[in-house]
């Protein structure tokens, strides 16, 4: 086959340290708007980045050339320096160590979009917590609650 193609779409979770609700309503919309350029950065296709005070999602198509762990390392480094330069709040902030990385096919890709525009009614009810153990247990990810959290 001569040419390499590909289609990984994938579903990005990861939080603030401690889930410290410091990602404020008023910066979201530019913190959501620099993810998104980072991953187009890496040549992926960034679908959607929303969220609330303490966690991210995204939804990203991976270029056939880019890991999930380097997409996740650039969104994460570079987003958490950016925020450093926005407040004087934030100089001290970090995103957790860890991060959720979750295969969706591309039928699901409108329920997906649909659930990261709707975090901030979602988690009227759920915690970050709550809704992580979900998604692992969704896709039946073996996990022990000593080290998901930092």
């Amino acid at each position: 086959m001569p040419q390499s193609l590909s289609f990984l779409l994938v579903h990005l979770v990861f939080s603030t340290k401690d889930r410290a609700p410091v990602l404020d309503p008023t910066m979201r919309p530019a913190l959501h708007a620099y993810l998104s350029t980072v991953a187009r950065n890496a040549d992926c296709e960034c679908y959607r980045v929303g969220g609330v005070s303490d966690h991210v999602h995204l939804a990203i198509r991976l270029a056939r050339t880019v890991a999930t762990a380097q997409i996740i390392e650039d969104l994460k480094t570079s987003s958490s320096k950016w925020l450093k330069t926005q407040s004087p709040a934030l100089v001290g902030f970090a995103w957790q160590r860890g991060y959720g990385a979750f295969s969706v096919g591309p039928s699901d890709l409108q329920a997906l979009l649909h659930y990261i525009d709707n975090q901030e009614e979602h988690h009227r009810t759920r915690t970050f917590q709550e809704e992580y153990r979900a998604f692992l247990t969704k896709y039946e990810i073996e996990f022990d609650e000593r080290y998901v959290w930092d």
